[in-house]
């Protein structure tokens, strides 16, 4: 899963650097750079490694530039095909990656891990993409979704404008915040194989929002709130319980 992981290393990467005053080209850009640079200290060093690396570095450009457009009012569907085609290439690619090697395992065989947390470079960059995906890449996912379920307004997450006080993302802001770091610990706890403890996050965060989805006047915008929160959340969930089936694989 070498090659997946450095997908979606380069996609994090992208979509952090991805800001309304960044230069247009900066994002893709850099990600990936991130790929090439990454895969070149990983010992991806064969021919066939090399132009995988390529084909990587052109899905990382081809998320960016699209969902960017997509946020934009353009079709959120073809940058979610884009990761969705991507990803699945990675997976069933992922038995031609060379091993890792060079200064990386170097690196990595010199570190003295315990016995407990010992595992291969190879799983140990899988994971740093997938937990680096939930920070930056899971919140666009998640944008783009509502987007095309038509529960907010796109344009408003791109320009960095004020939502407009009738949005649902204008009452429910802190799940940008609160996204990330429920999906990494949910992760986390799945990688520790507390699944349970992680149901009961995911319980906590339905009863903590509950007093903002029933205390509107406004009944329609009660149902517009309620159903941000629930694409939002579910979604988010959804990225997390793929993300621990791609670490379990």
């Amino acid at each position: 899963m070498i090659w997946l992981g450095l997908m979606l290393l380069g996609c994090a990467v992208a979509d952090i650097v991805n800001r309304p005053q960044a230069p247009r080209v900066l994002p893709e850009a850099t990600g990936a750079a991130v790929v090439v640079l990454a895969g070149v200290v990983a010992g991806q060093h064969r021919p066939l490694d090399l132009l995988v690396l390529v084909v990587i570095a052109a899905f990382v450009v081809a998320w960016s530039r699209s969902s960017t457009r997509a946020l934009d009012q353009a079709s959120p569907v073809i940058p979610l095909t884009v990761l969705g085609v991507g990803v699945g290439l990675m997976v069933v690619l992922s038995g031609l990656a060379s091993p890792v090697s060079g200064p990386l395992a170097a690196l990595w065989s010199e570190i003295d891990w315990p016995p407990a947390a010992r595992v291969s470079p190879e799983r140990a960059l899988l994971v740093l993409g997938v937990l680096a995906a939930q920070l930056s890449t899971g919140n666009v996912v998640v944008r783009l979704v509502l987007a095309a379920t038509r529960t907010v307004n796109p344009a408003r997450w791109s320009s960095g404008a004020a939502t407009d006080p009738a949005d649902p993302a204008h009452d429910i802001k802190g799940g940008r915040l609160l996204g990330p770091m429920e999906r990494v610990l949910i992760i986390g706890l799945g990688l520790a194989g507390n699944l349970t403890a992680a149901s009961i996050v995911v319980a906590a965060k339905g009863l903590l929002r509950f007093p903002e989805l029933s205390s509107r006047r406004d009944q329609e915008h009660v149902h517009r709130l309620t159903e941000y929160f629930l694409v939002g959340s579910f979604v988010s969930w959804m990225l997390a319980l793929v993300s621990l089936a791609l670490l379990a694989g």
